[in-house]
């Protein structure tokens, strides 16, 4: 079952929104292992999906997967676990796009805040959730991997909803 993003367009083409399915893993793979320097693997994919957290993919007006988000809900809180936008598609406004539909979906759940860590080193991330109204919470002390196995700190976000 998918839902057209109602009014949102690429390219003057209407972009699709649909939950994420097992067989839409390999193209979030690709695009997970295209823009991330440590990508989740497969079976974080498969496992979020079979907790049945919320996930869900962009598709273009060709059908193919350019972006997707995964949600955690829990009790009065949302966690966004992952957002990530196809290169290509990159800087039109996709990112914002799957931001606000995981905003949607934390509102739907009732929660009353949405939590994220990002990478001190991801710039854009970073400005796109403070334009949005995040603020730090704190530092995860070498919470993501790292080149030649060091490990980098995490800003902790939060909006409250």
């Amino acid at each position: 079952m998918s839902a057209v993003a109602s009014g949102v367009a690429l390219d003057g083409n209407a972009l699709v929104f649909a939950p994420m399915q097992l067989d839409d893993i390999d193209a979030v793979l690709a695009i997970e292992q295209a823009v991330y320097p440590h990508p989740w693997s497969r079976t974080n994919f498969s496992d979020s999906l079979q907790s049945q957290y919320p996930a869900w993919v962009v598709r273009d007006a060709h059908q193919v997967i350019i972006g997707y988000v995964l949600v955690l809900c829990a009790p009065f809180e949302a966690h966004l676990l992952n957002i990530a936008v196809h290169q290509d598609a990159q800087q039109r406004g996709v990112g914002r796009i799957l931001l606000d539909k995981a905003l949607a979906i934390a509102r739907g759940a009732q929660a009353e805040v949405m939590i994220l860590e990002v990478r001190p080193s991801n710039q854009r991330a970073l400005a796109i959730y403070r334009r949005y109204g995040f603020v730090q919470t704190r530092v995860r002390k070498g919470y993501y991997p790292a080149h030649d196995g060091a490990r980098e700190d995490a800003i902790e976000m939060s909006l409250p909803l």
